[in-house]
């Protein structure tokens, strides 16, 4: 596959075969990944919980929101579930704020996980002293993002912007997932 396959393919996928599984060491392989990535000024300061336990997993996701522009949904259903979660946490000892190092981790997870089959959600939206307290994750972490992979189990389409400009992701009847992008043209200025 290549790259620019592995990046369409790499779309934010909301609903899981909650029966496949990721085993821990598939989530290792994704850390090992996100390690191997760039970090500013190489210091590393990312840290992470890895869960592939349906106890743990039902803890994790009950601390998330799902999907903010589908007002009607709560979320994907038991049995629609992610089979895993890798939690990225910041490690305030070795720095106090952690700048884009987040973003390049968990894309470079995600590829890999597109790469063996799975997809996954990066979600920021996280009841993180809940999460805390759920996992008793010590305070010099910081809470950063959560990714919950699994095997998708929903299309999701990109599309062009329509004239209205409106960039809301949207499901039609089908529950196919529709993502409205900008073209190219309009994101070159010079």
């Amino acid at each position: 596959m290549t790259v620019r396959e592995l990046i369409q393919k790499n779309r934010s996928y909301r609903r899981f075969h909650q029966d496949v599984e990721i085993d821990l060491n598939m989530l290792k392989e994704f850390v090992d990944l996100s390690r191997l990535s760039a970090s500013g000024g190489n210091i590393q300061p990312l840290k992470y919980i890895l869960s592939c336990e349906p106890g743990k997993n039902a803890r994790i996701f009950r601390n998330l929101a799902w999907a903010a522009y589908l007002k009607n949904w709560q979320g994907p259903a038991d049995g629609e579930r992610p089979s895993g979660y890798i939690i990225v946490l910041g490690d305030r000892r070795l720095k106090e704020s952690f700048g884009y190092d987040p973003g390049i981790a968990v894309q470079s997870m995600l590829l890999g996980a597109v790469e063996k089959g799975f997809g996954g959600c990066i979600i920021g939206s996280i009841s993180k002293d809940s999460l805390r307290k759920d996992l008793n994750i010590p305070d010099q972490y910081e809470i950063l993002l959560v990714l919950a992979l699994g095997k998708p189990k929903e299309s999701v389409v990109i599309e062009p912007i329509g004239r209205d400009g409106d960039i809301k992701y949207w499901r039609d009847d089908k529950a196919v997932h529709h993502v409205p992008k900008r073209s190219l043209e309009e994101l070159i200025v010079g």
